[in-house]
């Protein structure tokens, strides 16, 4: 059974960090590329962040260029996305997704497995 699991969200003050994690297992996913999504209340789910599982490139989101990085731990298994200079416009539900085919930009509908999502929440 393929499974991505987040974690690491919680409540921070505005200019403060977290780093999120997706737990992937269940298949390989060599020639993937792996991202983050986030939706707020009200909002369309949008783009924030990709990185291809077998490489170094990475693919952000105007909105977080500079003060979020994806990575990748292909030992464990699991992809990062650490944030900093956090701004309440960033509060959402962040979704860890993964396209099999390796297709960018990642787009919600081509992403073949998802995670349930873990809350973030900036206050000001």
């Amino acid at each position: 059974q393929v499974q991505l699991v987040e974690s690491g969200g919680g409540l921070v003050q505005a200019g403060g960090s977290l780093r999120l994690s997706c737990a992937a297992s269940g298949r390989t996913f060599s020639g993937s590329v792996m991202g983050w999504f986030r939706q707020a209340p009200g909002k369309e789910r949008e783009f924030v962040a990709a990185i291809y599982w077998s490489g170094t490139n990475t693919y952000y989101a105007d909105s977080v260029k500079g003060r979020f990085t994806i990575s990748r731990d292909n030992a464990k298994n699991t992809v990062y996305l650490q944030m900093n200079s956090l701004k309440p416009e960033d509060t959402a539900v962040y979704y860890c997704a993964a396209d099999l085919h390796g297709i960018l930009p990642m787009r919600p509908e081509r992403c073949e497995y998802w995670g349930r999502g873990t809350q973030v929440t900036v206050s000001s």
